[in-house]
């Protein structure tokens, strides 16, 4: 049986690297299209992921004794594999990690500049086995995982942040669960050197999560889309002076094409998107929300949760019926729930509080 739950893992991750790689469409959100970069580097993931698959189970089949720790040790084709096992994951779960970023391209060279120290132990390994010094390159490890989760940390939060300043609707393109979880992934093979051999029923628990893991992980590669902000170098010192005429004029502009004429009912209108329509330049525009304390993703989302008030109080004044989720979507909402903290955050009650009043 575990050979067999290992073999499905094994060819989840090269089906998923297989299909990323040749399939040209999203069978899974065929109406969105995920950044070409962040496929490859998924793929090469899942391919690595497969990969040391069928490495291991060559190993354990046709190695001769294994029995002991320093067995394994002395064997180097042992040490080749755990050290290609450390290198290849973490390098690839790091490059696809960084490419569901969008804010800006971050370089992934410096995971490999901190990986040589690791594969220069692993040489030393090879050479001469030492079960201290292995310890010493797991340890060595761990520690690039941990300051690579703390790093991502911070770097989901502002992307997070990068997000609500350039776009009202977030469904879809936050990526903060989904990191959480697939650096979960990275750790699964430290409990492979720190677990007893003999304790199989927490192989088995390792190969169900990294079954799942790889299932979330193509899951969330194929639902994010290419998002087509197009970042613009931050005004200079002497254009951030800007002046209180030009502040008002782009106030007016935003009366008159996003309000009068109800733009914010569209989905997907992004920050840039609204720039170029209103005649105004991005840069300018983040910087007029920016003094008024607010996200472009509150100013936008604020004008639909008015527009919501608006036709409730219109459909209840004529005794029509009122389903909210509907109205909510009418509003340019994709997701209630989305609506919901929205509307909390502009009136400080809940939707359902809120109608409750207000029927009363």
């Amino acid at each position: 049986m575990f050979f067999i739950l290992y073999g499905v893992t094994g060819a989840v991750a090269l089906l998923a690297a297989i299909y990323l790689l040749l399939r040209r469409g999203n069978a899974f959100a065929p109406d969105v299209t995920p950044p070409l970069r962040l496929r490859r580097w998924a793929a090469s993931f899942f391919a690595v992921g497969a990969l040391g698959h069928v490495w291991w189970f060559l190993f354990f089949i046709f190695a001769d004794d294994i029995h002991s720790v320093d067995a394994m040790l002395h064997s180097a084709s042992y040490v080749a594999f755990a050290f290609l096992d450390g290198v290849t994951l973490l390098a690839t779960i790091a490059g696809t990690l960084l490419a569901m970023l969008q804010d800006r391209q971050r370089p992934v060279w410096s995971v490999f500049v901190a990986l040589l120290p690791f594969v220069a132990l692993g040489g030393v390994l090879m050479v001469s086995p030492s079960e201290w010094l292995m310890q010493v390159a797991f340890a060595y490890l761990l520690l690039l995982y941990v300051l690579f989760s703390v790093y991502m940390a911070f770097a989901v939060r502002q992307y997070g942040r990068w997000l609500r300043d350039n776009y009202a609707d977030l469904e879809r393109k936050e990526v903060w669960l989904t990191h959480v979880l697939s650096l979960v992934f990275m750790l699964l093979f430290i409990f492979y050197a720190l677990v007893d051999a003999s304790t199989i029923f927490v192989y088995y628990l390792l190969h169900i999560v990294e079954l799942a893991l790889f299932v979330l992980l193509l899951w969330r590669v194929e639902t994010l889309p290419q998002l087509d902000v197009v970042l613009t170098p931050e005004p200079s010192l002497k254009e951030k002076s800007v002046s209180t005429v030009d502040l008002a004029q782009i106030e007016q502009l935003l009366k008159e094409h996003c309000v009068d004429k109800q733009l914010y009912l569209q989905h997907e209108l992004s920050l840039l998107q609204l720039a170029q329509i209103i005649g105004t330049n991005r840069s300018y525009l983040s910087h007029y929300f920016s003094r008024q304390g607010i996200t472009y993703n509150i100013y936008i989302n604020n004008l639909r949760v008015n527009h919501f008030i608006s036709r409730y109080q219109e459909l209840a004044a004529t005794g029509q019926a009122i389903v909210a989720q509907d109205l909510a979507q009418e509003s340019g909402f994709r997701s209630y729930s989305t609506f919901g903290r929205a509307f909390m955050q502009r009136t400080g009650q809940s939707v359902t509080a809120w109608m409750h009043d207000t029927s009363e």
